[in-house]
């Protein structure tokens, strides 16, 4: 079951001042969040034919007039991740041949987005590519949420909002009213990210876990940087794929005292054995967003769900009526 957060982030249901020239359309990856997010908003999703030819190439139809229209497509690259980029891609096309005035691509989850720089060389910066092919598709603004690095804003050539799921789990761990709480990250790159979701959580003390990765999915956990002892152990990431790093965290923070363990991130990526490594008893809760469609198979009794569709209609609503982001999550 997926929760819906009780952040409130506008005081009415939006009243679009010129609602006849907002377009809200959905590719396949995460249909049930963007009927969420047409709800929000007090609107349809917009009539679209997907179809696939027997060769397993993707066609996509737009069925009512955008010409003039503003149109935002929401469409997360998650798993199967080079199918759903290219029916983003598709979208985006569709709609700039149909003359929509200004095309938004809704990315909740922007995949590729770990390679977002050479650590070796001959390698790839498939966050850049990416970018590119939107870009060129046609597209003339993005709305991502919890980007794997920040600079990826700085890859794309036209405007690029960066929205933040971490409200909703404020907004939920608040209510549980923990204590001694401490709030960890699984690796240096994270600190940041956990720095503010610490600030966010009554300023509660920082700890770090320093690790060496030997290979892509593969984390060798060596020390945590902190005191978690007798502590409620916050971990943060902004995805978990195959848990391989966040369960390693959690196994060292148990051997080093901490009291209870969460987990939270943004993204249930959720690659195999992830389900077995979480369900395996090291948390007493995992929580995530549902940025990426979690099946009922990878469901376990310590998930916990909660939805951004509320956070992505609010952006929507603000960037149309050309309206700040800034103040959403102050």
């Amino acid at each position: 079951m997926i929760r819906s957060a009780t952040l409130t982030l506008h005081p009415t249901l939006p009243t679009i001042s010129d609602n006849s020239r907002l377009r809200l359309f959905s590719g396949s990856a995460n249909v049930p969040l963007s009927q969420e997010v047409a709800r929000y908003l007090g609107m349809d999703l917009g009539p679209m034919v997907r179809k696939r030819f027997a060769d397993g190439e993707l066609y996509i139809q737009i069925q009512e007039s955008i010409r003039g229209c503003d149109v935002y497509l929401i469409q997360p690259t998650c798993q199967p991740v080079n199918d759903n980029l290219m029916e983003l891609l598709i979208m985006v096309d569709a709609c700039r041949r149909a003359s929509a005035r200004q095309i938004t691509a809704v990315i909740p989850y922007y995949g590729y987005a770990r390679a977002d720089r050479k650590t070796a060389g001959r390698e790839s910066i498939t966050a850049k590519l990416v970018a590119n092919l939107i870009t060129q598709a046609g597209a003339n603004r993005i709305l991502a949420m919890d980007l794997h690095s920040a600079q990826i804003q700085g890859y794309f050539d036209i405007p690029c909002d960066h929205v933040y799921g971490s409200p909703v789990v404020f907004d939920y761990l608040a209510s549980k009213n923990l204590s001694d709480i401490v709030v960890v990250s699984p690796d240096v790159g994270g600190v940041a990210r956990a720095r503010a979701f610490a600030k966010k959580l009554n300023d509660a003390p920082l700890a770090i876990i320093d690790k060496r990765r030997q290979a892509h999915n593969v984390a060798e956990v060596l020390n945590v940087v902190g005191d978690v002892a007798g502590k409620t152990a916050i971990l943060v990431d902004d995805m978990i794929d195959t848990a391989g790093t966040i369960c390693e965290g959690a196994r060292l923070l148990r051997k080093e005292g901490a009291r209870q363990v969460y987990a939270c991130a943004t993204h249930a990526v959720f690659s195999p054995p992830a389900i077995e490594r979480l369900s395996s008893g090291l948390f007493e809760e995992i929580i995530v967003t549902n940025t990426i469609p979690v099946p009922d198979t990878s469901r376990f009794e310590q998930l916990t769900v909660l939805s951004v569709a509320n956070i992505l209609g609010e952006a929507i609503w603000r960037i149309h009526e050309d309206s700040s982001l800034s103040s959403m999550f102050r």
